[in-house]
């Protein structure tokens, strides 16, 4: 029962995930809101919220190892599994701004989570701590990040011209969307609860460690929203939505995830998920240098066999781990 009610968890996450980011977008789109702004925010934050709640929820629960174990591992899963799984199944193309302004922000955000795993860790207690100073400092890089997409807004609405939205969201009454988007929040919640209980229960039983079930089950579960996204939008050829939201959703997670869950309550975590910090920090690089390297910046089978074969590498790496 424990299983099926963490399933369960994991279906309501996606479903309010997904009627958080029709009811936004919708929204967005009815106040005449730039779609590139919408990607990076409604759609990223949208699909960003079960790790949020997963992690906040975690760490409030004293499960500090799923709380960080969630972000972190979502992180590795979204660029070597979700971008490996995309690529695979259709070339991606990355913008110039992607590649030399959003991905090094993704890895920077992701260096500089690594050098606060490294910093706080305790070698004697065999744990490390994120507080209020470390959430405060993650929560003004997220301002700052804030700035650089309002930005980005004014440069979209000076290049393009205003045009007919076709989008399905449109034509529905604003109260349904408002109703959407609160029914996904509530939704999220009510997972988030069933998700954190149920992985701790299936830990113990199983003699798993949090940190390990947090790395793969819950990580995975949480990038479900993600890879739903990345995968639809490149059978759609909408390269732009595919890796703009895990490379927004990255950011999100490291920024304003653990930012928010540190400030209202200390995160600990045991010190062996330092080397998963670097993982991801690895993972991030890795995709920085392909899409650089990659013929007219882009991503494609070659480079999606790379990804999911160091995805399985960091898998049997887990398992090995314990």
């Amino acid at each position: 029962m424990t299983v099926v009610l963490f399933f369960v968890g994991l279906a309501l996450l996606v479903l309010g995930s997904d009627w958080l980011v029709r009811g936004g977008s919708g929204l967005a789109k009815k106040f005449r809101i730039p779609d590139i702004v919408i990607g990076l925010t409604i759609v990223s934050m949208g699909t960003s919220l079960p790790e949020l709640l997963v992690s906040l929820f975690a760490a409030l629960k004293g499960s500090s190892d799923i709380a960080m174990g969630s972000v972190v591992g979502s992180n590795i899963v979204n660029i070597l599994f979700i971008l490996g799984l995309s690529a695979l199944i259709g070339r991606l193309t990355v913008q110039k701004n992607t590649t030399f302004i959003e991905i090094p922000i993704a890895l920077g955000t992701a260096l500089l989570l690594t050098f606060m795993g490294v910093l706080s860790a305790n070698p004697v207690l065999k744990t490390g701590s994120m507080g209020l100073v470390h959430g405060i400092i993650l929560l003004v890089f997220f301002g700052l990040f804030l700035y650089y997409m309002l930005w980005m807004t004014k440069q979209s609405r000076n290049q393009e011209t205003e045009a007919e939205d076709q989008s399905e969201n449109t034509g529905k009454p604003s109260l349904l969307l408002v109703g959407m988007l609160v029914s996904g929040i509530a939704l999220l919640a009510w997972g988030a609860d069933l998700c954190v209980n149920n992985a701790v229960l299936i830990a113990r039983s199983w003699g798993a460690s949090e940190s390990l079930i947090g790395l793969t089950l819950v990580a995975a579960g949480t990038s479900l929203p993600e890879l739903f996204t990345s995968v639809v939008a490149t059978i759609r050829k909408e390269s732009d939505i595919a890796i703009g939201n895990v490379v927004g959703s990255n950011i999100f997670n490291v920024l304003l995830i653990l930012g928010t869950s540190s400030s209202i309550h200390p995160i600990r975590y045991s010190i062996g998920m330092i080397s998963d910090m670097w993982v991801m920090s690895a993972a991030s690089l890795l995709l920085f240098v392909l899409v650089y390297l990659g013929k007219r910046h882009t991503l494609g089978r070659m480079e999606g066999l790379i990804f999911l074969f160091a995805y399985s590498a960091y898998l049997y790496f887990l398992i090995q781990r314990g």
